[in-house]
């Protein structure tokens, strides 16, 4: 039987690697990279000290005075990723990256020139060490998600054997925390006990998201095998006038050509799950990678893939001369509705596809969703983000958070406003957090009204310990037709949000 396992090879910690490569720091430092302020890697000499991923940075960096922190910058890290594609690709022609410090490649072609996966996979890790100076891993199964925890463990497992590979791992290897940590409360704690129950009740408990997950858990691909051949028409390609030599100007190449693509492929009801870059410069020289999605990219996810690779190609050395052409071709698509995250039902297919066609025309942050956020103040509580990104708090809104309101306003505002005593004299607010005076009229949203009840204030003391401290208060007001959120600030009071 034909052999259709993947091959991945995984550059440990990578985004440490990266960050240590651009600044010049040893990596035999303590050493974490943090996205907003949660570590997101590691190096080993930090995991030694304690800390580990999803730990909050300020509790790191108490654990280890020295440690060295790095913010995420995924353009980094796929720029200095480019030369260990290369290297894998000099062994095993036609990688795709799945993501910065992992690609995957098909097992069959490398496994038959070197006479079995464990040469393979020795002779793969060799040569990235002898060719970029980095340390890797190769891990052998069915599917990309089974490799890829493969290759964590250095494991080549057998053909048809995935399934009993993955079946000891904990649900935590699945990549959303909502449903590992509601699997957990349920009592399955291993990928095999969630593979044991049965698909059509996964789908109708918790939904597509979760039957997806399921599936890995079992073994299986991320999608069904409905993948369609890509129409040669879907691709499309720009000619600069002047060639692309900057990481600036190739950002604006990638945001344009992505909408271009993404507008093809939803006219068609389609989206890409691998997305091919060509490029060929001034001097003739040709550029290609595949990049590979466990989901249907959204348009952001098209610009960002395309703008990490130009960034790659266009700071290498190798490079004599600027881009002169950029094509994107869609290797690999599946029906568009799977992009769909459940606004409006299920089945309501016209309105992911009239939303996906704004987004191509318009471009990504055309079509925004809130995410419920963490904060104390309303407008800190809801972020937007592009329809299709993953809506994931930075914040972890069911922390307590102390002085946040229990009710926020239904419209938010951000102008100046008024209140007054009866004396017509501004109502402040004492180091005691009491009102100078009892408020009698409030100016805000355009008009000037009576009040006839208020509440407050309440403090807004963030920061406390910094020279930037935010310091502040916060008042609700009622009038006779409506309610208004005020917050003083700076000695001005300012209109925060209206009750509906």
């Amino acid at each position: 039987m034909k052999d259709t396992r993947l091959l991945v090879v995984w550059c440990p910690d990578w985004p440490v690697i990266a960050a240590c490569a651009a600044t010049g720091t040893s990596p035999h430092v303590p050493v974490v990279v943090v996205d907003g302020n949660e570590v997101v890697a590691t190096s080993a000499v930090a995991r030694a000290e304690g800390i580990r991923r999803t730990m909050r940075r300020r509790m790191a960096e108490a654990m280890c005075p020295e440690l060295v922190t790095f913010e995420h910058e995924p353009q980094r890290d796929a720029r200095f990723f480019e030369p260990v594609a290369e290297a894998v690709e000099e062994l095993a022609p036609g990688v795709e990256v799945v993501e910065p410090g992992v690609v995957a490649v098909q097992a069959r072609g490398p496994i038959t020139y070197f006479g079995g996966a464990e040469r393979a996979a020795e002779r793969l890790v060799d040569h990235v060490a002898a060719r970029t100076g980095t340390e890797a891993q190769v891990g052998v199964a069915d599917s990309l998600f089974a490799a890829t925890k493969a290759a964590h463990r250095n494991v080549i497992v057998p053909p048809h054997r995935t399934a009993e590979f993955l079946r000891p791992l904990g649900v935590h290897e699945l990549a959303e925390p909502g449903l590992v940590d509601l699997l957990r409360r349920l009592g399955l704690k291993t990928l095999g006990a969630f593979a044991d129950v049965p698909e059509n009740a996964v789908a109708s408990r918790f939904g597509g998201s979760a039957t997806r997950q399921h599936r890995l858990a079992r073994g299986l691909s991320e999608r069904p095998l409905d993948k369609r051949r890509p129409a040669p028409e879907l691709a499309v390609a720009e000619t600069f006038d002047e060639p692309v030599d900057r990481v600036d100007s190739a950002a604006f190449a990638a945001r344009t050509l992505a909408a271009r693509l993404h507008a093809n492929l939803a006219d068609r009801g389609l989206a890409c799950t691998r997305l091919g870059i060509h490029a060929r410069t001034e001097r003739d020289e040709e550029l290609h990678r595949v990049w590979r999605a466990a989901e249907p990219l959204t348009p952001r996810g098209i610009a960002d893939r395309v703008r990490w690779q130009l960034d790659g190609w266009l700071t290498r050395e190798q490079l004599t001369s600027g881009i002169r052409t950029l094509t994107l071709e869609p290797a690999e698509v599946v029906d568009g509705t799977a992009l769909q995250l459940g606004l409006w039902g299920q089945d309501d297919e016209r309105a992911v596809r009239a939303l996906l066609h704004v987004q191509g025309l318009l471009g990504p942050d055309a079509v925004l969703v809130p995410v419920l956020d963490g904060g104390r103040g309303p407008r800190e509580r809801v972020r937007l983000v592009p329809w299709g990104d993953e809506r994931t708090p930075a914040l972890n809104p069911d922390h307590p958070w102390p002085g946040r309101l229990t009710r926020a306003p239904a419209t938010l505002r951000d102008e100046p406003a008024a209140l007054r005593d009866a004396n017509g004299g501004e109502v402040g607010v004492t180091g005691r957090l009491e009102l100078t005076a009892r408020p009698r009229q409030v100016t805000a949203n355009g008009r000037t009204r009576d009040v006839v009840a208020w509440a407050g204030p309440w403090p807004v003391d963030e920061r406390w310990w910094a020279p930037d401290a935010h310091r502040a208060a916060r008042v609700q007001v009622q009038t006779e037709d409506q309610a208004f959120l005020l917050i003083r600030r700076d000695q001005r009071w300012f209109l925060e949000g209206v009750y509906d």
